[in-house]
């Protein structure tokens, strides 16, 4: 039937050409933003897993500054540890000295006044911190205390936050209490008035700093164990992240060479449907020749 108010041939050209295009823009978008999904008429469900991978990609980036961070208070409580070890050497260096028995009481004073100096110092680096929080913690006897009250810091280690590592602050104070820096002292400390006094006092007090180094070394032990293990949990982190972020991609990332092929398709799909419409509109002039 020839009709000149219905032109199903025209409306249907008309039609494919309109999807044509709709899905030419859609691949333009693909190809200029380099994602699959630019929406969520796209991919519902993809794009649902993509904004909660997208998340924990950000969580664990941020966890892994958090770690790198503890890993930095630790290099610097060992720094602090260090020097103390520096200290502890040339306090039991001083009291050897003063042990030479051609050193008159004027010289032994002068080690003392130095021992004094680095007993002070031992003190005060009890105080030290890194970024208002405090590394180091005097316990309350000469033997190295772990499970003190609020002694201890959780560094998550996972984007969840159901991992954790408990790195300490180291007790200085069972360093300290051998070298007399506190009241409460153990009742073998003495003090420096009385190590410089006699040979036999000297030898005792270098007996304690013994003590002192050997708990130092336990305290710098301890800390190289959990900068190790900080280490590990920073490496994981990297390696989940990566994980995480190549799962991410498989579903939002645009597939270059197939999206290509797809454009040019469509491309020839546009000009094919634009010529055809042309032909269906000049189709119904044949009823003319009818008429004339």
């Amino acid at each position: 039937m020839i009709s000149l108010n219905t032109n199903t041939a025209s409306m249907a050209a008309a039609y494919n050409l309109s999807n044509t295009n709709v899905n030419l823009q859609r691949s333009l978008n693909r190809l200029s933003s380099g994602s699959r999904i630019n929406s969520s008429f796209d991919d519902a469900g993809g794009l649902a897993v993509s904004m909660k991978l997208s998340a924990a990609i950000r969580r664990t980036e941020a966890t892994q500054a958090n770690v790198n961070n503890s890993i930095s208070l630790l290099e610097t409580q060992d720094g602090v540890l260090k020097t103390a070890e520096k200290v502890l050497s040339r306090m039991s260096e001083l009291l050897q000295l003063a042990t030479d028995v051609t050193k008159s009481s004027s010289d032994t004073a002068l080690y003392q006044t130095e021992y004094e100096s680095l007993q002070e110092q031992i003190g005060s680096m009890l105080t030290e911190d890194f970024n208002g929080v405090s590394l180091f913690h005097a316990g309350t006897a000469a033997t190295i205390s772990t499970t003190a009250s609020g002694q201890s810091l959780s560094v998550v280690v996972s984007h969840d936050g159901l991992q954790q590592i408990n790195i300490t602050k180291a007790d200085l104070g069972s360093v300290g209490k051998y070298v007399g820096i506190e009241a409460g002292s153990t009742a073998s400390t003495i003090s420096a008035s009385s190590a410089f006094s006699s040979v036999s006092n000297a030898q005792d007090a270098i007996s304690n700093i013994t003590n002192a180094i050997q708990n130092l070394a336990t305290l710098r032990a301890s800390n190289g164990s959990e900068q190790v293990r900080l280490t590990f949990a920073a490496d994981m982190l990297a390696v989940n992240k990566t994980n995480l972020e190549a799962a991410n991609g498989r579903i939002v990332d645009v597939d270059i060479a197939s999206e290509s092929a797809n454009l040019a398709r469509l491309n020839i799909l546009q000009q094919a449907g634009t010529a055809m419409l042309a032909q269906a509109n000049q189709a119904n002039q044949s009823v003319l020749r009818l008429l004339v």
